[in-house]
């Protein structure tokens, strides 16, 4: 009799976890709220990701956590600990990837942040240890502007950014290294992604006449300071956050948007790229599948980090195979340590090449400088 019960307590867990278990992806992105236009063409390209990878079906279950903190924690904690996802991709802003950091640790399951700042990844910690991203760092994109500023003559600066972890995390990096470049900073304003107007801020700005001035804000929310600025007058030069690189930003922003710069990566300009660069393949690749679905002119350097955490799945998902089963604690150690060993794979925006300390694996090569023009990039030589 104990010899069937033990039978039996076997074929349940064999059912429990079949060997033809699916890989199970999570996503949270801010499909809704003020970070859509980062969202939307993320989720867009979450449905060109592939459904299988070496063999095992890939599904993808995806939730919006409406641009808020809270609710991307919710998503996460309901991703991995009721639909028993092998791996996140998520989310789409700062703030929310900070936010996940806990969660990561405490359920060990990895993720793919789509935001910017270098926080979200450094020091790599017990929370960290869980964490990958795909955008440039906020260092790369600052050293690329105090860059340009500085072979453009710029003396003194402004900063006006969002009051959140993105605006604070891009200010102290562009300080840093306008410093470094002996750019005096003039001035550093903040305002939400949600205000309608930045009036006074933009005042203080002008009023205090600098050579340049940086915005570091993502999105759509990003067009109120360059159109309060453009409104008053102001000829100087004007920098994003590499945040703003789509298709909605230009729309919104339109012609006070003509004149102003951006440091972003390879893909927004992947056609004007020389093809020495390592990843003009894999870029215009993207850029052709991604606008035969959703239009000429669609693509989005938010839309291309989706597809660079599809491109980094591919690579680590066979490795993980070869260890444990999807659906096992053992998979997700896996995978994540597969992730980590990612070497040499050419995205959309670089050349990846992690290791215990870089959860990130791109090189200065990742990032360039546009200017817009008619709500077109164009790339500086």
């Amino acid at each position: 009799m104990k010899g069937i019960w033990l039978c039996l307590l076997v074929l349940m867990d064999l059912l429990s976890t079949p060997l033809c278990a699916q890989v199970r992806v999570g996503v949270t992105i801010s499909s809704t709220g003020p970070a859509a236009s980062l969202g939307l063409p993320e989720k867009n390209t979450i449905e060109l990701l592939p459904r299988e990878i070496a063999g095992q079906k890939i599904e993808y279950i995806v939730l919006d956590d409406a641009s808020d903190t809270t609710s991307a924690v919710t998503n996460a904690r309901k991703l991995a600990s009721e639909e028993h996802v092998d791996v996140l991709i998520g989310s789409s802003t700062t703030p929310n990837s900070l936010a996940l950091l806990p969660v990561l640790g405490e359920l060990h399951v990895a993720a793919i942040s789509l935001a910017s700042s270098n926080r979200i990844i450094e020091p790599i910690d017990a929370n960290r240890r869980w964490m990958f991203k795909t955008p440039q760092t906020d260092v790369m994109m600052a050293t690329a502007i105090a860059a340009d500023m500085s072979d453009h003559g710029v003396k003194t600066m402004a900063f006006i950014g969002f009051a959140d972890a993105l605006g604070d995390a891009f200010y102290d990096e562009v300080s840093k290294f306008a410093e470094l470049r002996q750019i005096r900073v003039l001035a550093n304003e903040r305002f939400s992604s949600r205000d309608q107007s930045v009036t006074g801020q933009i005042l203080r700005i002008i009023a205090a006449q600098p050579d340049a001035v940086v915005i570091g804000a993502s999105g759509t929310p990003a067009t109120t300071p360059v159109k309060a600025l453009v409104a008053r007058g102001f000829k100087a030069r004007i920098y994003h956050n590499h945040g703003v690189a789509n298709r909605d930003f230009l729309r919104v922003c339109a012609s006070d948007c003509d004149g102003t710069f951006l440091a972003t990566g390879p893909v927004m300009v992947a056609a004007q790229l020389p093809d020495s660069n390592p990843v003009k393949k894999s870029a215009l690749a993207f850029v052709r599948r991604y606008e035969e679905r959703y239009g000429s002119g669609s693509v989005a350097a938010f839309a291309s980090y989706a597809w660079d955490a599809g491109l980094l799945l591919e690579r680590a998902i066979p490795i993980a195979l070869k260890k444990a089963r999807p659906g096992t604690p053992e998979f997700r150690i896996a995978l994540r340590d597969a992730l980590e060993a990612t070497r040499d794979l050419a995205t959309t925006n670089g050349v990846v090449n992690m290791s215990q300390s870089d959860h990130l694996g791109l090189d200065q090569r990742a990032r360039l400088m546009v200017e817009i023009d008619h709500q077109a990039w164009h790339l500086v030589p």
